[in-house]
């Protein structure tokens, strides 16, 4: 893309075209208005100094000092605090649902059954009394997967 750029601009500087000339912009401290009479400039040779253009962060539209300084504040606030902080806090707070203690009470249980000879699930683990099914009148034609 730039040797395509290049080209493009040599070959228009070689046809003298305007839009692809470097431009000398010079600006001066001085500007004069066409209804103004014209006054001497004494140092219309040096070149006017312009300050960068200051857009605000959205914390205060006229003050750049204290636009910058809120802008500093909320975000070492909001990545420092919140979100170090914040992900230490979840890394170590305590398990709330119990999953480590059920997982280890379930190895509890089966090396307490392996030891013991006994099946590591009980297939009469709920009474069968207790259950109660359907009968084929009331499943229809439900599909049945086992």
């Amino acid at each position: 893309m730039s040797t395509l750029l290049r080209l493009a601009r040599s070959q228009g500087i070689k046809s003298k075209l305007k839009f692809l000339t470097p431009k000398d912009i010079k600006m001066c401290s001085a500007a004069s208005r066409s209804d103004s009479p014209i006054q001497k400039v004494e140092k219309a040779d040096q070149p006017y100094t312009a300050e960068k253009p200051w857009v605000s962060y959205g914390f205060h539209y006229t003050d750049k000092k204290f636009d910058r300084q809120a802008m500093h504040v909320s975000f070492f606030v909001l990545v420092s605090i919140c979100l170090v902080f914040g992900a230490l806090g979840v890394a170590y707070i305590p398990d709330p649902l119990l999953r480590d203690w059920a997982q280890r009470e379930a190895y509890i249980q089966l090396r307490y059954r392996e030891e013991n000879g006994l099946p590591l699930i009980d297939k009469n683990l709920v009474d069968p009394a207790k259950i109660t099914l359907p009968s084929d009148e009331e499943l229809g034609y439900t599909e049945i997967i086992i």
